[in-house]
């Protein structure tokens, strides 16, 4: 579980009621965790960080312990400018107008669209193993496309999708901490349990919604900002795990997309707050430390 030091509560933010856990002192930073994980995926980063910041990690829209009405036939509700509104609106009630944030996964794009849409709020930016989602669309196609299965499956018209991630749970999930890590072994039981614990009925319609809004939504937004030049202006550190071949040319990518941009590999596959928190940590402390 996470650590004790941790406080865990409860903030409603329109009609989302999150769950958010929250621990240290200092400059605020915002955790987001990705598919299909829930905010425990940072319990080896974020004690670290809050020794010297205030840490607030809460499960994404839908996710795990954060509760929120089923999204729209298009993903409405869960488009990463919704959800980056959001949690603008959550940090702002618990005292916070400008702060840090590290995004995974799913989170990385609610981080990278929180920059592009709220640039006075965010003092800097991290996005862990991701390019952004019109890129990812127009990548997706020759033999690493096999493991981007969720983006076309998941965003199918409701309730097929819905009904095939709640069908199974625990073999999806086995999946994908299995082929998508470089050590499954990394990704422990207990974790492993907490997060089939998490994928509720309810949880299977947020992730479904997220997909959808990325498909429909999502990459609408990105192109528009592409087509007029908008740009991240916060300082941005970009790392991928070294098995991620499929990002190699990430660090180009972003540098179309960002001012400020560093780039960085650690050991491991798609999962890098569970399979090197040791690598991770001490860029993430160098890069929030400024």
């Amino acid at each position: 579980m996470f650590p004790d030091a941790f406080d865990q509560k409860h903030f409603l933010v329109e009609e989302t009621d999150y769950l958010v856990m929250i621990g240290g002192a200092g400059a605020p930073l915002l955790l987001l965790h990705g598919f299909p994980q829930t905010h425990l995926c940072w319990d080896l980063v974020a004690p670290a960080l809050a020794e010297n910041h205030t840490v607030i990690a809460p499960d994404l829209r839908g996710y795990g312990g954060s509760t929120a009405p089923m999204g729209g036939p298009r993903g409405e509700g869960y488009s990463k400018r919704e959800m980056a509104a959001e949690l603008v609106h959550l940090m702002s009630a618990l005292g916070h107008d400008q702060f840090a944030v590290v995004g995974h996964d799913r989170g990385a794009r609610v981080a990278y669209r929180m920059a592009l849409d709220h640039p006075h709020k965010i003092t800097r930016l991290a996005v862990l193993n991701i390019v952004p989602t019109i890129e990812q669309f127009e990548r997706m196609s020759g033999g690493p496309s096999l493991g981007y299965w969720p983006w076309y499956l998941l965003a199918q018209p409701a309730p097929l999708p819905e009904r095939l991630l709640s069908a199974d749970p625990a073999a999806v999930l086995d999946h994908a901490f299995d082929t998508w890590s470089t050590d499954p072994a990394a990704i422990i039981p207990e974790h492993r349990a907490a997060y089939l614990e998490a994928m509720t009925p309810q949880t299977a319609d947020a992730i479904c919604a997220d997909y959808r809004a990325s498909f429909f939504l999502d990459r609408d937004h990105d192109a528009a900002d592409r087509a007029n030049g908008r740009r991240i202006s916060a300082p941005t550190l970009m790392v991928t795990g070294a098995e991620e071949i499929q990002l190699n040319d990430a660090p180009a990518i972003w540098r179309s997309w960002a001012a400020q941009v560093s780039a960085k590999r650690v050991p491991g596959g798609h999962f890098l707050p569970e399979e090197a928190p040791d690598a991770l940590l001490p860029l993430l402390a160098q890069f929030l430390g400024g």
